[in-house]
């Protein structure tokens, strides 16, 4: 009898993939879900963990994502800076007010990745934009829509 076994396909072989995603008004956790499914090529007939799928996801207007609830001033954002008493903390409040409000989107992506050599190879295929203008136009990206 013979293995049925998928067939491995190459990395030079998979096409790359752009998609268009408008963040405004979605939920940062489902947001962050699919698009982690997307870099990650979950999507894909011919998904493998150890092939990265030539994804490109733009996000637009990431700093108008929503959280359910009250988790805008209760949610908690922490790390430590390795020295005593160097534990820092943040809302989503504060990252919304500050400098980078797209931070709160990508934290939550980054968060939902494998921790592994590709993941970083997934990471620089993210663009977040906080407006809705983004300079990929070239790549003619697809408008994602989520579910």
């Amino acid at each position: 009898m013979k293995n049925k076994t998928t067939p491995h396909i190459p990395a030079h072989r998979i096409p790359e993939r752009w998609f268009l995603i408008d963040a405004d008004g979605k939920t940062v956790g489902r947001l962050a879900t699919q698009v982690a499914r997307l870099l990650m090529g979950k999507d894909m007939a011919n998904f493998s963990p150890a092939v990265d799928a030539k994804t490109n996801v733009i996000i637009i207007n990431s700093a108008k994502a929503k959280f359910t609830g009250n988790k805008t001033a209760k949610k908690v954002y922490a790390h430590h800076t390795g020295f005593l008493g160097g534990l820092k903390t943040t809302t989503p409040a504060r990252i919304l007010e500050g400098k980078n409000p797209e931070r709160i989107v990508e934290k939550a992506i980054f968060g939902m990745l494998p921790n592994n050599k590709l993941s970083n190879v997934m990471k620089k295929r993210l663009y977040l934009y906080v407006g809705a203008e983004h300079p990929h136009a070239g790549q003619s990206p697809v408008a994602y829509n989520l579910k």
